[in-house]
């Protein structure tokens, strides 16, 4: 699956390639459920019973049989609290004060809420009639045994979490953070905390910001700072995080340039090149290899295009890992206003998104055009808008696919 040369391979043909690698997507670990949050399920959570195991009060009242409660008039036989094992059976005009989430008696069918009874002397009167089952949750209305509650594949929230413990879920099977090791490459980067009296180097952000980027997709991020235009420096550096890593992600150093050495370090490491440059912009220089089961990734320098390279390209990849179906959902909007495209590649340009009525719409702004390198358009929760090969000019009221980046 190698591609040598200077042809750029289309965004489709990348992506195809990219879901054809082979990864090792079956590692996983037991955690308790305390733990358990932000972690990606590797087994489905099925139900062992029934919930509700047996017909139970949704609120408090008094179990009745509903056909008595044309008498009027009810007699009390006493209190059944939630929790209590209910042993007792109603006869006919008979009836129990039952609480929220308790057992219904046997024999009742149906609960009489305390606002329609007045309860004097032992006995209910009936002030407003309610209608057979009212009240009642049957057995299996939350779920049924057997029931997959929770896909493999799912990143674990309070919901989950909630259903989990309702379940008596002690430990959870969950699938192993791959680790992702990132550098950014360039004698003209400073590292946070570095100082410098020479104004055209460049304060570090690329490696801060794919780190987060990775963590929020459920990766375990190895740091590696920065590192000089140097052959051996940037091999060295390399070969380390390769040890240590699943995917070593890079940024600077894979275009055209005199410095430019990450393109020329990746074979002798032995590692093949499954492609080199992509049709796409920003990222156009974007170079994947694999060595064994590791990955490299090597990003542009510029702070927007390593970004979106990184959501493009290893997002896919660390979802792959932890067996999620989707790294990130794409919906179709509605452009509000026009947008010209400036490039013959497929395109990924910053946009505001808002939902009216239930429909998605995409305008640009606050968004600033300019060169790769201007991150601030990733704030407010943007997302970024596909435009393809073939658009050129996009008229309001075209429909368009754009990649939401609020949740990974």
């Amino acid at each position: 699956m190698s591609i040598t040369g200077t042809d750029f391979i289309s965004f489709e043909t990348s992506q195809n390639m990219l879901d054809l690698l082979q990864v090792n997507n079956h590692r996983y670990e037991r955690v308790p459920l305390s733990d358990a949050l932000g972690r990606v399920l590797a087994e489905d959570i099925v139900a062992q019973f029934n919930d509700p195991q047996f017909p139970t009060a949704s609120m408090d009242g008094y179990a009745v049989r509903h056909a008595d409660l044309a008498k009027g008039e009810l007699s009390v036989l006493g209190d059944n609290p939630a929790g209590h094992d209910e042993q007792r059976e109603l006869q006919e005009g008979e009836s129990i004060k039952t609480f929220t989430g308790s057992m219904m008696p046997h024999g009742s069918d149906t609960l009489i809420q305390i606002e329609n009874v007045i309860f004097a002397d032992g006995k209910i009167i009936i002030n407003e009639m309610v209608e057979s089952g009212n009240a009642v949750r049957p057995v299996g209305e939350g779920y049924a045994a057997g029931d997959v509650l929770i896909k493999k594949g799912t990143k674990i929230g309070f919901a989950e979490i909630g259903v989990m413990a309702g379940l008596n879920q002690v430990m959870v099977k969950v699938a192993l953070r791959p680790r992702v090791a990132v550098i950014a490459t360039g004698s003209e980067i400073l590292d946070l905390g570095e100082n410098s009296e020479n104004p055209a180097q460049i304060r570090s952000s690329n490696n801060y910001t794919l780190s987060a980027l990775f963590e929020q997709a459920g990766a375990e991020v190895i740091q590696l700072g920065t590192a000089p235009d140097d052959r051996d420096a940037i091999m060295k550096t390399f070969e380390n995080a390769l040890e240590s890593a699943d995917i070593m992600v890079s940024t600077g150093g894979v275009s055209v340039g005199d410095y430019d050495f990450v393109k020329d370090i990746v074979p002798r490491l032995g590692a093949e090149i499954v492609y080199k440059g992509v049709g796409i912009k920003p990222g156009r220089h974007i170079l994947v290899a694999q060595r064994g089961h590791k990955f490299i990734m090597a990003l542009p320098g510029f702070a927007y295009s390593s970004t979106v390279v990184a959501i493009l390209y290893v997002l896919p990849l660390i979802a792959k890992m932890l067996g999620k179906e989707k790294p990130y959902k794409t919906v179709a909007a509605k452009l509000q206003e026009d947008f010209r495209k400036r490039s013959r590649f497929t395109e990924f340009t910053a946009c505001n998104v808002v939902v009216e009525d239930g429909e998605y719409f995409v305008n640009f702004e606050g968004k600033k055009v300019g060169s790769s390198a201007i991150l601030t358009n990733m704030l407010d929760n943007s997302a970024l808008m596909i435009a393809g090969e073939e658009d050129k000019f996009l008229e309001a009221g075209t429909y368009v696919n754009v990649i939401l980046l609020e949740n990974f």
